[in-house]
């Protein structure tokens, strides 16, 4: 297993552990993400860092179905959602995921290993979202706050750009690197 693999892995189980914490009564509640509730901030969890991660390393589409889909309606959403993370984690454990680039659309290309990079931040930042949006902790081994930390750094100003960010936040410079790293995304800590 490479690195961004392992950072994954631990990220995903994280993630995961939030989500069997989410009680039907919060779904409605704001989340803290822009007009989000807790709902859709699941919903789009769901969607692109377990279904878009496996389909990523598969490269193929998004079937419009899981796109238009509210995972949230299932009793045991985060049950499916942690059996689709396992599926997605796996694809990516194929060697070949990490070969030459993936077609993002548009003529658009990204190498593998910047797109898992890129799913890593998605999966580690609007895990913490949901966390934070209901009432729990999201946390990270050290080496995986470290890394997602250079990862925010990187794309910061591309997601600014597509408004996935906002202006960094005030932080302090000696505090944990994955606290650093939700700051930098513009996330309140």
């Amino acid at each position: 297993m490479n690195e961004i693999h392992a950072h994954l892995t631990s990220s995903a189980a994280e993630a995961a552990r939030v989500t069997r914490g989410v009680t039907p009564e919060q779904l409605a509640d704001p989340s803290g993400c822009t007009d989000w509730t807790v709902r859709e901030l699941a919903n789009h969890l769901v969607l692109y860092t377990a279904h878009g991660l496996e389909h990523r390393a598969l490269r193929t589409q998004l079937p419009d179905d899981l796109v238009a889909r509210d995972f949230t309606a299932d009793a045991d959403w985060p049950e499916q959602y942690a059996a689709q993370l396992d599926r997605a984690l796996a694809a990516w454990a194929k060697p070949e995921a990490w070969d030459g680039d993936i077609d993002l659309g548009g003529g658009n290309t990204v190498p593998a290993g910047e797109i898992a990079a890129m799913l890593l931040a998605e999966l580690a930042l609007h895990g913490w979202d949901l966390a934070r949006a209901t009432g729990q902790d999201f946390s990270l081994p050290d080496d995986t706050g470290t890394y997602l930390l250079d990862v925010v750094e990187r794309y910061a100003e591309m997601y600014r750009e597509y408004e996935g960010f906002a202006s960094p936040t005030p932080v302090d410079p000696t505090a944990p690197a994955f606290t650093r790293a939700v700051a930098t995304s513009g996330r309140t800590i």
